[in-house]
């Protein structure tokens, strides 16, 4: 027994080639019985199987392995499940025949609710409660429900019984063949799939509506939601329908399965899962109410619908073959979501947008306790921790890097040669690029390798010095520390226009090039039209420091409207980091955000806002007796796009205003804008009185919300009240969580301490508490108080899993002292996990990095009369 226990991955002597599945759940004790009998492939001598199982009770005596070729029955010996590895391994008392087989297994299991594995969710028809099961097996779960090979390569096919209420709908990854009734039971047989592997089988049994289109080939699609919300799965079935299309194109393969079912469950950890056949959603990623969802919900339900279905090719077609290859499934997942929503929704500039996941990927591998796109999992309880920015947002960004490098016609054309090769098995990162080498005829492998094996990514600082332009990279670190990375990095740049561009490869560390070659003029020195861009367009995953010269230049070409929106959002993105890095002055940020005051691109608007709420919180931590001149400062940046954009929406305008205008109205509301404050409060009590009316569209509800959260004090509550009033009274998921994402921004801190509280209850989905965890900067201290005093309770209802490294990201990371990492620590030095491990370590350099930052702001002398001048300056 003892050789395999410890192991990171099954042992190899058996696969599994058929699983024939029964599983009958029991909705009002939340229990479940199950029974399943595997084909398997012995490939050679042993006397033990060994699956993955967790959670789950085995009936021993009903344990058998038979062969074809002959009547005996082996019955195991010894039947042991080994808890900390999750496995099970029945014992035999002699070796089993070689070849094919049967392994029979009855079992018992509970509907949990820890949202993985088979579980319950809740709902209420006409008043009354009532439970869901629902499954969630990515990444290592399926072993919560059946025993089975719980790996990606192990893939098979599967033959799925559910036994059911028979006044209930009972779904799986394939369509029913046939439908039995016993009573008020039913059995529901479903058709064998394809093979394919254990994460993506997919269980859903409930009460649920629907509603049906087809594609051009004949496929049915639908989706299901709760009894009465039919309507708002219409916009998600729309855009469904044409994306399958658009892959079916896109990748030179058709969909593989008769039917595509999606389904929007009221508890869900995560977004949405890709299972084939069967995806599962949170309601807000995939319901879109006409009259009061925001036009960002819109988008988040088209970008997420065509995420997962990119995956039923990219991830259930092909398939990684270990968890170390997650990033290729989920890069290219994000990456190619945008694909289609660009292609569906011209209009909504998505690419543009794309550059907030780039930022998200470069905020995270700034860090030194970052990772490598490609990660060594030695156990499934380390998968959870590889679901972030890195695996999604990098990867996608260098997916990017790469498409824009090759071209999108080699980049096309090589990915369907890839998934043709590779479908219905499995590959590695490797597989991809010499798919991509040999369609391209460029070195992939080795371009792409010093992006996924290394973490991290360079800065290239670039200086104009006698009609030389010299570059030279190095390791970008957050910290300011210097790191001992080297990439070969694409490099594009123009010089005064985009007519007058160059791409070369940085294959060194520095390299410098004569600018009368590039540019066949030596007109540059001194000449402020003469701006030069590095990174045209952002698609490279690097950041670029220019000398002050160049950035003035670029400063003047923001101002003359020169650049290209991605190229405004990425001169000031790598400014900020540059100067939270402490490479830069705060003056000079300021400076270059004022730049940007006849701003009218949505991203990039939408970047600033980002900017300025850190910046004014990490400046308010140093120097707080300058906080009326920086909120002014901001107040005069953002001012004129809300005059421009107003508090209701305008006939015939454009879906990023209005997406615009509650972030606008947000932050003047979180800046003190008093005509903001005062308008918010007015437009809330007529809302509060009649929830149709038009003085508060769904666009401008959050600023709203949180313009009404800035006036409530212990004394003053009843904007809270009726903020909690219209949570309770509300069954609209991406209502609820606009007003959970309000409530804690309120700055008086025995109201936080209540909205914490109020985020644990039970009136609050598990799912959705970490919606309330975004508190003031005067909510700060309350909050990691509160954390340390439920700590035991949250590691309880969240622990493990993703969800509750987002109560420590979220609590331990704003802090700015030195102080506080070691009181964080001294708390942790108990209390830690093996998958809260990288989170808290990342939020702690956090600190450490917002604490040097507050030191270098104080040193920075002229900076208050920079503020001072900013903030008072007539334009």
């Amino acid at each position: 027994m003892e050789q395999f226990k410890g192991q990171s991955r099954l042992p190899k002597f058996a696969v599994p080639k058929k699983y024939d599945l029964k599983l009958k759940p029991d909705l009002i004790d939340c229990k479940f019985n199950g029974s399943v009998e595997i084909n398997i492939d012995i490939k050679s001598e042993t006397k033990f199987l060994v699956l993955n199982a967790a959670d789950l009770v085995f009936h021993n005596d009903s344990v058998f392995y038979k062969t074809p070729s002959s009547d005996k029955v082996f019955k195991p010996s010894v039947v042991e499940l080994v808890e900390a590895d999750e496995i099970v391994v029945f014992g035999f008392d002699e070796s089993l025949p070689l070849g094919e087989g049967v392994l029979g297994v009855t079992f018992d299991g509970t509907l949990n609710d820890r949202m993985k594995g088979f579980y319950r969710s809740s709902y209420e028809i006409n008043g009354e409660k009532k439970n869901m099961a629902v499954t969630q097996f990515e990444p290592a779960d399926a072993r919560r429900c059946f025993p089975c090979w719980d790996e990606p390569a192990s893939k098979a096919t599967f033959k799925i019984t559910l036994v059911v209420p028979s006044d209930l709908v009972a779904l799986s990854n394939m369509p029913v063949i046939d439908e039995k009734l016993d009573g008020d039971l039913k059995t529901v047989s479903f058709q064998e799939s394809p093979i394919m592997s254990t994460y993506l089988v997919a269980a859903v049994v409930g009460l649920f509506d629907y509603v049906e289109d087809h594609t051009p080939d004949g496929i049915k699609v639908r989706v299901y939601t709760q009894v009465g919300k039919v309507n708002q799965g219409k916009f998600a079935l729309d855009v469904a329908v044409k994306t399958l299309d658009l892959y079916k194109e896109y990748f030179e393969t058709p969909y593989t399965l008769p039917k595509l079912d999606m389904i929007a469950i009221p508890d869900f950890a995560a977004g949405a899962m890709e299972n084939y056949g069967l995806v599962t959603y949170r309601e807000t990623a995939l319901l879109y109410d006409e009259q009061h969802s925001a036009a960002a919900n819109k988008q988040r339900v088209a970008i997420v619908v065509a995420h997962e279905l990119a995956h039923q090719w990219f991830g259930n077609l092909v398939t990684m073959e270990w968890w170390t290859h997650l990033w290729l499934n989920e890069g290219f997942a994000t990456w190619v979501s945008y694909l289609a929503a660009d292609s569906l929704f011209p209009e909504w500039k998505i690419w543009t947008q794309f550059l907030d996941q780039t930022t998200d990927g470069l905020r995270l591998d700034g860090l030194a306790e970052s990772h490598p796109i490609e990660v060594d999992i030695n156990h499934a309880s380390e998968i959870d921790e590889i679901f972030d920015a890195i695996s999604y947002r990098k990867g996608a960004s260098v997916i990017r890097m790469l498409q824009s490098y090759l071209g999108a016609e080699p980049f096309q054309r090589s990915l369907a040669s890839y998934i043709k090769k590779f479908a219905c098995s499995n590959a590695r990162t490797e597989d991809l690029w010499a798919s991509l080498e040999e369609g391209s005829g460029e070195p992939v492998n080795m371009l792409m390798n010093s992006w996924t094996k290394q973490m991290g990514y360079p800065v290239i600082s670039v200086q104009l010095k006698d009609n030389k332009l010299e570059f030279d990279q190095s390791q970008f670190l957050q910290s300011g520390a210097s790191g001992n990375g080297q990439w070969i990095v694409p490099i594009t740049l123009c010089c005064g226009s985009y007519e007058a561009h160059k791409n070369f490869l940085l294959r060194s560390k520095s390299e410098s090039l004569d600018v009368v070659q590039i540019f066949g003029s030596s007109d540059v020195k001194g000449n402020h039209k003469q701006w030069i861009k590095l990174n045209i367009d952002q698609a490279g995953f690097y950041r670029v420091k220019y000398d002050d010269d160049l950035q003035a230049r670029l400063r003047y070409a923001i101002e003359a409207s020169s650049l290209s929106a991605t190229d405004r959002f990425g001169i000031l993105d790598d400014s900020y980091a540059l100067s939270m890095a402490c490479k830069q002055s705060l003056s000079s940020l300021f400076t270059l955000m004022s730049a940007y005051r006849k701003e009218l691109d949505y991203t990039v608007l939408s970047h600033l806002i980002t900017v300025s709420f850190k910046v004014s919180t990490i400046t308010a931590d140093a120097v707080p007796e300058l906080s009326t001149h920086l909120k002014q400062f901001f107040i005069n940046l953002f001012q004129s796009s809300a005059e421009r954009l107003g508090w209701e929406p305008r006939q015939g305008e454009s879906h990023l205003d209005a997406m615009l205008r509650g972030e606008i109205l947000t932050a003047l509301a979180i800046f003190g804008h008093d005509l903001t404050l005062n308008e918010a409060v007015r437009r809330f009590r007529a809302f509060v009185d009649d929830r149709n009316s038009p003085l508060l569209p769904p666009d401008s509800r959050k600023a709203a919300y949180v313009a009404v959260m800035q006036t409530v004090t212990a004394s003053n509550r009843w904007g809270y009240d009726a903020l909690l009033k219209i949570y309770r009274e509300t069954d609209l998921s991406q209502e609820k969580t606009r007003i959970l994402g309000s409530l804690a921004s309120c700055p008086d801190p025995s109201i936080v301490l209540e909205v914490l509280n109020f985020v644990l209850s039970p009136e609050v989905r598990s799912q959705d508490a970490v919606f309330g965890l975004a508190v003031s900067r005067e909510g700060r201290e309350t909050a990691w108080s509160w954390l340390k005093e439920k700590w035991d309770h949250i590691l309880t209802t969240y622990g493990p899993g993703f969800l509750v490294t987002r109560f420590v990201g979220a609590v331990v990371s704003p802090f700015s002292s030195t102080d506080k990492v070691a009181e964080v620590e001294e708390f942790f030095a108990t209390r830690t996990k093996p998958f809260i491990a990288r989170t808290l370590k990342q939020s702690l350099e956090r600190v450490h990095i917002n604490t040097k930052w507050v030191q270098s702001i104080r040193d920075e002398k002229s900076f208050g009369e920079v503020i001072k001048e900013l903030a008072h300056r007539n334009y």
